[in-house]
C-alpha cells in the first residue's frame, strides 16, 4: 500500500523534487510510481525526476535538483541581485563544458547552459537556501565580471543599468571584483566600466 503522507514528507524534505531512486528508497517500485503518475499524485519533470502534482516548486530548486553542479549565472544572477528588472526568458546556468549537452534539453524550466572550464565554476560561488535546498549562484562581484565577459550577449541598457546598480550596491566588494577580473583577464575592461565611477 502507498503511504501518501510519507511521500509528501519526502517531497517536502527534498524541496518538492524527488528522483526515482529516492522514491525507491521509501519503498516504491516502478509500478507504484506509475500508479501515482496515472492518478495525478505526482508529475514527471524529466526522466527520473518527479514533483507533486498541484504544488508549485521554485524553479531554482528544480534546477538545483536536476543539475546539482550548475551555478545560476549572468542575467539570472543579475536579476537575483536586482541589478536588472528584466526577467530572462530562460535560466542561465554555468555548467562544466565536458558535461553531456543533451541533458540540459528539458521542457521546464527553460534553461540556457553556458559551458565553461571546470576551474572557473568554483570561482565566486555562493549558496542560497530555498525550501531547504542549496542553490548555487555566483556572487555579485563574479556576476559583474561575467557581465563584462559576455557584454556582446547583453543588451546595452541591461549592461549599463547593471553596472550602475552594482556601483551603488553597499554589498559590493571592489577588491574581490578586481581579483576575479585578473583571473578572467578582463582587468582593463573592469577598470574602464567600473573604475571610473569609484
Amino acid at each position: 500500500m502507498i503511504d501518501i503522507n510519507r511521500i509528501i514528507d519526502e517531497f517536502n524534505k527534498h524541496g518538492g523534487v524527488l528522483k526515482t531512486s529516492e522514491l525507491n528508497a521509501i519503498g516504491l517500485n516502478s509500478r507504484q510510481i506509475k500508479k501515482l503518475l496515472n492518478n495525478n499524485k505526482i508529475s514527471k519533470i524529466k526522466q527520473g525526476y518527479y514533483e507533486r502534482t498541484g504544488t508549485i516548486t521554485p524553479e531554482e530548486v528544480i534546477i538545483s535538483r536536476l543539475f546539482p553542479n550548475a551555478v545560476i549565472f549572468l542575467e539570472s544572477a543579475l536579476h537575483f541581485y536586482e541589478y536588472t528588472d528584466r526577467i530572462p526568458l530562460a535560466w542561465q546556468i554555468a555548467v562544466d563544458r565536458d558535461s553531456n549537452k543533451s541533458k540540459y534539453n528539458i521542457d521546464y524550466p527553460f534553461v540556457e547552459p553556458f559551458f565553461q572550464e571546470l576551474r572557473f565554476l568554483s570561482i565566486g560561488v555562493n549558496t542560497i537556501e530555498i525550501d531547504n535546498i542549496s542553490v548555487k549562484i555566483f556572487n555579485r562581484d563574479r556576476t559583474i565580471c561575467d557581465l563584462m565577459r559576455y557584454e556582446h550577449k547583453i543588451e546595452k541598457e541591461v549592461f549599463s543599468n547593471a553596472v550602475m546598480r552594482y556601483i551603488k550596491d553597499p554589498k559590493k566588494n571592489i577588491r574581490q571584483l578586481f581579483e576575479y577580473a585578473k583571473i578572467f583577464n578582463i582587468t582593463k575592461k573592469v577598470q574602464i566600466h567600473i573604475g571610473k565611477w569609484l
